[in-house]
């Protein structure tokens, strides 16, 4: 059970961190990007702040067991975003556990909201983008990540508007 939280800890971390991602694109404006017909692409560094797993089912592994997280994204070594979310199992099948998992970020520009329904250990993991606010309001697109919770992740977004 501590080898599943310790990986479920790695994959949450990640998804965080690939929200985070997609706050790198602060400044940019509707006007600027909505006749562009690619998609405004962006890669990146995370550091987790905070984390912690709740067990909130059964004891073990569960539906309903959660783990929380919030981080910073760095590209060329300044901090350019915060966000924090959370990934819930929702369905758990021997050793394959799906989640949900949900972030907000925090940018300068605005907040953007990513999603995705994920199974656990499976790679690359790709988030949707499903709301936003400010610059944000019509954003759309996918985040995408490898490289979970090791000191190379990487992150890669793209947005539409």
């Amino acid at each position: 059970m501590q080898h599943e939280k310790a990986i479920f800890k790695r994959i949450s971390i990640g998804v965080a961190a690939a929200s985070l991602l997609v706050g790198v694109t602060s400044g940019c404006s509707e006007e600027q990007t909505s006749a562009a017909s690619e998609p405004e692409v962006h890669e990146l560094q995370v550091t987790t702040d905070q984390y912690s797993a709740l067990d909130l089912g059964s004891s073990g592994t569960s539906v309903g067991d959660m783990d929380v997280f919030s981080g910073s994204a760095m590209k060329d070594g300044s901090k350019v975003g915060n966000a924090g979310g959370s990934c819930q199992a929702t369905h758990v099948d021997g050793e394959k556990v799906t989640t949900q998992c949900l972030i907000t970020m925090e940018l300068e520009a605005g907040a953007l909201a990513v999603q995705a329904l994920w199974i656990k250990g499976t790679s690359p993991l790709d988030m949707a983008i499903t709301g936003g606010t400010g610059a944000y309001r019509n954003a759309r697109g996918v985040v995408r990540f490898w490289d979970i919770a090791t000191p190379n992740e990487r992150l890669r977004t793209e947005i539409f508007y």
